[in-house]
């Protein structure tokens, strides 16, 4: 129940900081001029607002995201708040792996630090359907995705930390979700089977594997020594463009975890499948 008065009153706990708090005001007073940071997703929602306080705070932006466009158009936004604001797009679909392959090769290209990754892009409650790598298609780009451009980026940032001394930081967005997964947790012998899929399990044990990942990743990450935390991250039920468009999700975070699947394949559903 405290938890709950918290997050409705925004009342702050130990940090300081509460529910109600915004991200300007967490990162008062913090100098990001020597940092570099790729967000996934950082053209809308929560990955826009991200890039958006961390270019305010003198942050190198990089926003890696499938629409180069709509990204573009966010640069444009940002840079009319922020005429110091550094912020470059480079094209990143999630759920291809050449995709993400040229991606990394591109950033790397680039000679720059790599002090931050936030792994932020997601799609969520999709009707079943297999990516252009034959894997099911929350599954690839909510986990598989993140996971082969992390590793791909992960000599970059240890090289980073060696050569200024900074610790790195890896964040992964998960959910709540995770706790919704199949029966016995991920499905890790039928991840593309038709049968048996469930579009709310299967983001659950999307997110369940993103936490997974984080979690074995800051251990061997501590084993070798390194200076690079890896996080998992719950935001919260914030209205982003995923939600915006569907009553069925507006009932609360509860139906939206435990309730049935919509039987209806509606035009929500379509809005919902993509990336933030």
């Amino acid at each position: 129940m405290v938890g709950i008065f918290s997050l409705v009153t925004g009342w702050p706990g130990p940090s300081g900081f509460g529910s109600s708090s915004t991200a300007e005001q967490v990162t008062q007073g913090i100098d990001g001029t020597n940092l570099t940071a790729i967000i996934t997703g950082g053209a809308s929602g929560i990955g826009l607002e991200t890039s958006r306080v961390l270019a305010l705070r003198g942050v190198h932006v990089i926003i890696g995201v499938r629409n180069v466009k709509a990204a573009n158009e966010a640069k444009k936004t940002i840079l009319t708040e922020i005429e110091t604001a550094r912020v470059d797009v480079l094209e990143l679909d999630l759920c291809s792996i050449r995709s993400i392959r040229a991606f990394a090769d591109n950033f790397i290209a680039l000679n720059l630090h790599l002090n931050i990754l936030i792994n932020n892009a997601g799609i969520m409650f999709c009707p079943f359907q297999l990516s252009q790598d034959g894997i099911e298609v929350q599954f690839a780009t909510n986990h598989i995705g993140h996971f082969l451009l992390t590793e791909l980026l992960l000599d970059k940032m240890k090289n980073t930390v060696k050569t200024t001394g900074i610790q790195g930081r890896i964040v992964n967005l998960s959910s709540i979700a995770h706790t919704h997964c199949y029966k016995n947790g991920i499905r890790f012998d039928h991840i593309n089977a038709k049968d048996g899929y469930n579009d709310k399990r299967a983001y659950g044990q999307s997110k369940l594997a993103n936490i997974l990942h984080a979690n074995e990743l800051s251990r061997r990450l501590q084993e070798e020594g390194v200076n690079i935390t890896v996080n998992s991250v719950h935001p919260g039920l914030i209205m982003t463009p995923l939600f915006r468009h569907s009553a069925v999700l507006m009932r609360g975070g509860d139906d939206l975890l435990r309730g049935p699947p919509p039987t209806a394949e509606g035009s929500h559903r379509e809005i919902l499948c993509r990336l933030q």
